[in-house]
Protein backbone atom coordinates (compact mmCIF):
# COMPACT_ATOMS: atom_id res chain seq x y z
CA UNK A 1 0.00 0.00 0.00
CA UNK A 2 2.59 2.44 1.02
CA UNK A 3 4.35 2.25 -2.63
CA UNK A 4 1.66 2.64 -4.57
CA UNK A 5 0.58 5.64 -6.02
CA UNK A 6 -3.36 6.92 -5.11
CA UNK A 7 -5.80 7.96 -7.80
CA UNK A 8 -8.39 10.33 -6.77
CA UNK A 9 -12.40 10.20 -8.59
CA UNK A 10 -13.87 13.44 -8.08
CA UNK A 11 -17.69 13.83 -8.22
CA UNK A 12 -19.88 17.05 -7.94
CA UNK A 13 -23.27 16.43 -6.96
CA UNK A 14 -26.34 18.21 -6.36
CA UNK A 15 -29.27 16.55 -5.02
CA UNK A 16 -28.41 13.07 -7.17
CA UNK A 17 -29.74 10.68 -4.78
CA UNK A 18 -31.18 8.66 -7.33
CA UNK A 19 -27.83 7.93 -9.05
CA UNK A 20 -24.61 8.40 -7.07
CA UNK A 21 -24.74 5.40 -5.49
CA UNK A 22 -25.00 3.40 -8.32
CA UNK A 23 -22.12 5.66 -10.07
CA UNK A 24 -19.67 4.92 -7.34
CA UNK A 25 -20.05 1.16 -7.63
CA UNK A 26 -19.96 1.36 -11.06
CA UNK A 27 -16.28 3.78 -10.56
CA UNK A 28 -15.14 0.88 -8.52
CA UNK A 29 -15.64 -1.94 -11.57
CA UNK A 30 -12.41 -0.23 -13.30
CA UNK A 31 -10.03 0.38 -10.33
CA UNK A 32 -9.78 -2.61 -9.15
CA UNK A 33 -5.94 -2.66 -9.96
CA UNK A 34 -5.22 1.04 -8.39
CA UNK A 35 -5.17 2.47 -4.76
CA UNK A 36 -8.29 4.87 -4.85
CA UNK A 37 -10.31 6.83 -3.07
CA UNK A 38 -13.50 8.58 -3.64
CA UNK A 39 -14.26 11.91 -2.91
CA UNK A 40 -18.22 13.62 -3.60
CA UNK A 41 -18.85 17.56 -3.29
CA UNK A 42 -21.90 17.53 -2.43
CA UNK A 43 -22.80 21.26 -3.17
CA UNK A 44 -25.93 21.72 -0.64
CA UNK A 45 -28.03 19.08 -1.90
CA UNK A 46 -31.43 18.83 -0.13
CA UNK A 47 -32.24 15.34 -0.57
CA UNK A 48 -29.90 11.98 0.75
CA UNK A 49 -27.27 12.28 -1.65
CA UNK A 50 -24.57 12.80 1.24
CA UNK A 51 -26.23 9.26 2.82
CA UNK A 52 -26.22 7.37 -0.19
CA UNK A 53 -22.90 8.44 -0.98
CA UNK A 54 -21.50 7.77 2.57
CA UNK A 55 -23.30 4.09 1.94
CA UNK A 56 -20.34 3.49 -0.40
CA UNK A 57 -17.40 4.79 1.34
CA UNK A 58 -16.91 7.83 0.12
CA UNK A 59 -15.57 10.73 0.90
CA UNK A 60 -17.44 14.07 1.11
CA UNK A 61 -17.53 17.27 1.35
CA UNK A 62 -20.40 19.52 1.49
CA UNK A 63 -21.33 23.10 1.11
CA UNK A 64 -23.58 24.38 3.56
CA UNK A 65 -26.19 25.66 0.69
CA UNK A 66 -26.04 25.37 -3.13
CA UNK A 67 -22.69 27.72 -4.80
CA UNK A 68 -22.98 26.78 -7.99
CA UNK A 69 -21.31 24.64 -10.77
CA UNK A 70 -17.40 26.22 -10.87
CA UNK A 71 -17.26 27.40 -7.46
CA UNK A 72 -18.12 23.38 -6.41
CA UNK A 73 -15.10 22.89 -9.12
CA UNK A 74 -12.89 25.07 -7.11
CA UNK A 75 -13.92 23.10 -4.07
CA UNK A 76 -12.83 19.95 -5.36
CA UNK A 77 -9.53 20.75 -6.27
CA UNK A 78 -9.05 21.97 -2.80
CA UNK A 79 -10.19 18.93 -1.44
CA UNK A 80 -8.54 16.91 -3.82
CA UNK A 81 -5.37 17.90 -3.64
CA UNK A 82 -5.34 17.86 0.33
CA UNK A 83 -5.08 13.80 -0.55
CA UNK A 84 -1.88 14.02 -2.35
CA UNK A 85 -3.35 12.29 -5.89
CA UNK A 86 -1.11 10.97 -8.75
CA UNK A 87 -4.33 11.41 -10.88
CA UNK A 88 -7.57 12.83 -10.29
CA UNK A 89 -10.91 12.18 -12.66
CA UNK A 90 -13.56 14.49 -12.27
CA UNK A 91 -16.95 12.95 -13.27
CA UNK A 92 -20.51 13.77 -13.21
CA UNK A 93 -22.91 12.36 -11.18
CA UNK A 94 -25.49 11.41 -13.27
CA UNK A 95 -24.68 8.69 -14.36
CA UNK A 96 -24.25 9.20 -18.33
CA UNK A 97 -20.44 8.90 -18.66
CA UNK A 98 -19.56 5.01 -19.40
CA UNK A 99 -16.76 4.93 -17.00
CA UNK A 100 -15.17 1.96 -18.45
CA UNK A 101 -12.19 4.33 -20.24
CA UNK A 102 -10.89 5.06 -16.74
CA UNK A 103 -8.03 2.56 -16.93
CA UNK A 104 -7.29 4.38 -20.47
CA UNK A 105 -7.31 7.65 -19.26
CA UNK A 106 -5.05 6.63 -16.25
CA UNK A 107 -2.69 5.10 -18.29
CA UNK A 108 -2.71 8.58 -20.54
CA UNK A 109 -1.95 10.72 -17.82
CA UNK A 110 0.73 8.18 -17.31
CA UNK A 111 2.38 8.55 -20.42
CA UNK A 112 2.94 12.13 -19.92
CA UNK A 113 -0.24 13.64 -20.87
CA UNK A 114 -1.29 16.57 -18.48
CA UNK A 115 -4.73 16.85 -18.78
CA UNK A 116 -6.86 13.90 -20.66
CA UNK A 117 -10.88 14.97 -22.56
CA UNK A 118 -13.26 12.15 -22.86
CA UNK A 119 -15.16 13.15 -25.87
CA UNK A 120 -18.31 12.70 -26.09
CA UNK A 121 -18.56 13.95 -30.21
CA UNK A 122 -15.51 11.80 -30.75
CA UNK A 123 -17.28 8.58 -29.37
CA UNK A 124 -20.69 8.17 -28.94
CA UNK A 125 -23.84 10.00 -27.74
CA UNK A 126 -27.15 8.01 -27.22
CA UNK A 127 -29.28 11.28 -26.26
CA UNK A 128 -28.29 14.95 -26.20
CA UNK A 129 -30.94 17.89 -26.85
CA UNK A 130 -30.02 18.89 -30.28
CA UNK A 131 -29.81 22.72 -28.94
CA UNK A 132 -27.24 21.30 -26.03
CA UNK A 133 -25.31 19.33 -28.89
CA UNK A 134 -25.41 22.54 -31.52
CA UNK A 135 -23.65 24.70 -27.83
CA UNK A 136 -21.42 22.11 -26.37
CA UNK A 137 -20.33 21.80 -30.81
CA UNK A 138 -19.92 26.08 -30.42
CA UNK A 139 -17.94 26.12 -27.37
CA UNK A 140 -15.72 23.36 -28.77
CA UNK A 141 -14.57 25.50 -31.93
CA UNK A 142 -14.41 28.81 -29.84
CA UNK A 143 -12.00 26.57 -27.56
CA UNK A 144 -9.99 25.31 -30.49
CA UNK A 145 -9.67 28.48 -32.10
CA UNK A 146 -8.26 29.99 -28.74
CA UNK A 147 -5.78 27.21 -27.39
CA UNK A 148 -4.67 26.58 -31.56
CA UNK A 149 -5.68 22.80 -31.11
CA UNK A 150 -8.43 20.60 -32.19
CA UNK A 151 -11.22 20.28 -29.39
CA UNK A 152 -14.06 18.04 -29.82
CA UNK A 153 -15.48 18.64 -26.63
CA UNK A 154 -14.57 21.30 -24.50
CA UNK A 155 -17.83 20.83 -22.44
CA UNK A 156 -17.16 17.41 -21.39
CA UNK A 157 -17.77 16.34 -17.64
CA UNK A 158 -15.19 13.55 -17.79
CA UNK A 159 -11.13 14.16 -17.42
CA UNK A 160 -8.53 13.39 -15.93
CA UNK A 161 -5.30 15.37 -15.18
CA UNK A 162 -2.26 15.59 -12.79
CA UNK A 163 -1.72 17.72 -10.18
CA UNK A 164 -0.10 20.59 -12.48
CA UNK A 165 -3.85 20.99 -13.58
CA UNK A 166 -5.36 20.62 -10.31
CA UNK A 167 -3.46 23.60 -9.32
CA UNK A 168 -4.14 26.25 -11.75
CA UNK A 169 -5.87 28.85 -10.81
CA UNK A 170 -10.09 28.58 -12.15
CA UNK A 171 -11.53 32.00 -11.85
CA UNK A 172 -14.96 32.08 -14.19
CA UNK A 173 -18.13 31.24 -12.52
CA UNK A 174 -19.83 30.01 -15.56
CA UNK A 175 -16.98 28.54 -18.11
CA UNK A 176 -14.44 26.80 -15.80
CA UNK A 177 -14.75 23.70 -17.96
CA UNK A 178 -13.56 25.64 -20.93
CA UNK A 179 -10.71 27.46 -18.39
CA UNK A 180 -9.30 24.69 -17.36
CA UNK A 181 -8.36 23.90 -21.07
CA UNK A 182 -7.52 27.32 -22.16
CA UNK A 183 -5.18 27.54 -18.95
CA UNK A 184 -3.76 24.18 -19.71
CA UNK A 185 -2.33 25.06 -22.58
CA UNK A 186 -1.52 28.17 -22.12
CA UNK A 187 1.07 26.77 -19.70
CA UNK A 188 2.22 24.56 -22.56
CA UNK A 189 0.87 21.29 -20.60
CA UNK A 190 -0.14 18.52 -23.00
CA UNK A 191 -4.09 18.32 -24.02
CA UNK A 192 -5.16 14.95 -25.25
CA UNK A 193 -8.71 13.47 -26.00
CA UNK A 194 -9.86 9.73 -25.90
CA UNK A 195 -13.80 9.08 -26.97
CA UNK A 196 -16.24 8.06 -24.75
CA UNK A 197 -19.99 6.75 -24.51
CA UNK A 198 -22.35 9.21 -23.11
CA UNK A 199 -25.34 7.45 -22.47
CA UNK A 200 -29.06 8.61 -21.87
CA UNK A 201 -29.58 9.51 -18.85
CA UNK A 202 -32.58 7.74 -16.84
CA UNK A 203 -32.88 9.78 -13.83
CA UNK A 204 -33.39 12.97 -12.32
CA UNK A 205 -33.10 16.01 -14.60
CA UNK A 206 -30.03 18.21 -16.37
CA UNK A 207 -28.78 20.62 -14.14
CA UNK A 208 -27.87 22.59 -16.92
CA UNK A 209 -31.11 21.94 -19.56
CA UNK A 210 -34.14 22.59 -17.94
CA UNK A 211 -35.18 25.18 -20.65
CA UNK A 212 -33.63 24.87 -23.80
CA UNK A 213 -34.38 28.58 -24.62
CA UNK A 214 -32.22 29.60 -21.28
CA UNK A 215 -29.37 27.23 -22.27
CA UNK A 216 -29.06 28.95 -25.55
CA UNK A 217 -28.81 31.96 -23.97
CA UNK A 218 -26.30 31.45 -21.25
CA UNK A 219 -24.50 29.33 -23.58
CA UNK A 220 -23.97 31.76 -26.16
CA UNK A 221 -22.98 34.40 -23.48
CA UNK A 222 -20.36 32.44 -22.04
CA UNK A 223 -18.72 32.12 -25.95
CA UNK A 224 -18.83 36.23 -25.42
CA UNK A 225 -17.07 36.04 -22.02
CA UNK A 226 -14.67 33.39 -23.17
CA UNK A 227 -13.29 35.33 -26.12
CA UNK A 228 -13.93 39.30 -23.84
CA UNK A 229 -11.37 37.05 -21.50
CA UNK A 230 -8.91 35.23 -23.44
CA UNK A 231 -9.35 36.29 -27.22
CA UNK A 232 -9.76 40.54 -25.99
CA UNK A 233 -8.03 41.42 -29.70
CA UNK A 234 -11.42 39.02 -31.70
CA UNK A 235 -13.73 40.11 -29.34
CA UNK A 236 -13.04 43.94 -29.05
CA UNK A 237 -11.39 44.26 -32.34
CA UNK A 238 -15.33 42.74 -34.26
CA UNK A 239 -16.89 45.34 -31.49
CA UNK A 240 -14.60 48.67 -32.70
CA UNK A 241 -14.14 47.08 -35.96
CA UNK A 242 -18.18 46.63 -36.72
CA UNK A 243 -18.70 50.35 -35.13
CA UNK A 244 -15.03 51.74 -37.29
CA UNK A 245 -17.25 49.78 -40.24
CA UNK A 246 -20.51 51.43 -40.09
CA UNK A 247 -18.51 54.84 -38.94
CA UNK A 248 -16.72 54.75 -42.46
CA UNK A 249 -19.89 54.15 -44.55
CA UNK A 250 -22.09 56.61 -43.32
CA UNK A 251 -18.83 58.83 -44.05
CA UNK A 252 -18.55 58.00 -47.80
CA UNK A 253 -22.19 58.63 -47.74
CA UNK A 254 -21.78 62.39 -46.58
CA UNK A 255 -18.52 62.48 -49.06
CA UNK A 256 -21.26 61.56 -51.82
CA UNK A 257 -24.04 64.34 -50.41
CA UNK A 258 -21.27 66.59 -50.66
CA UNK A 259 -20.39 65.66 -54.50
CA UNK A 260 -23.96 65.47 -55.26
CA UNK A 261 -25.98 67.32 -53.28
CA UNK A 262 -24.71 69.24 -50.58
CA UNK A 263 -24.04 68.16 -46.43
CA UNK A 264 -26.04 70.62 -45.59
CA UNK A 265 -28.85 69.90 -42.71
CA UNK A 266 -27.20 66.78 -42.22
CA UNK A 267 -25.05 67.60 -39.34
CA UNK A 268 -26.50 65.12 -36.93
CA UNK A 269 -25.35 62.37 -39.07
CA UNK A 270 -21.85 64.09 -39.66
CA UNK A 271 -21.90 63.81 -35.81
CA UNK A 272 -23.15 60.16 -35.73
CA UNK A 273 -19.90 59.66 -37.81
CA UNK A 274 -17.57 61.14 -36.17
CA UNK A 275 -19.38 58.81 -33.09
CA UNK A 276 -18.85 55.72 -34.61
CA UNK A 277 -15.33 56.02 -35.99
CA UNK A 278 -13.96 57.65 -32.92
CA UNK A 279 -15.24 55.57 -30.41
CA UNK A 280 -14.80 52.18 -32.82
CA UNK A 281 -11.12 53.27 -32.64
CA UNK A 282 -11.24 53.65 -29.16
CA UNK A 283 -12.24 49.88 -28.58
CA UNK A 284 -9.69 48.10 -31.01
CA UNK A 285 -7.15 49.93 -29.22
CA UNK A 286 -8.48 48.99 -25.57
CA UNK A 287 -8.32 45.19 -27.17
CA UNK A 288 -4.72 45.49 -28.31
CA UNK A 289 -3.75 46.69 -24.53
CA UNK A 290 -6.01 43.75 -23.28
CA UNK A 291 -4.28 41.25 -25.38
CA UNK A 292 -0.69 42.84 -24.62
CA UNK A 293 -1.44 42.17 -20.78
CA UNK A 294 -2.89 38.27 -21.21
Amino acid sequence: MRGKKIIVITIPAFNEEKTISSVIRELKQYLKNEEYKILVLDDGSKDNTVIEAKKENAIVFSHPRNSGLAETFRTEMKQALKLNPEIIIHVDADGQYDPKIIPLMIKEVRKGNDLVLASRFAGKIEEMPLIKKLGNKAFSKVISNITHQQITDAQTGFRAFNQKIAKLDIIANYTYTQEQIIRTTKEKFKVKEIPCTFRKRTQGESRLMSNPFDYAIKAWLNILRVYRDYAPLKFFGLIGGSLFGLGFLTGLYLVFLHLTSGIEGHIALMILTMILIVTGLQIILFGFLADMKK
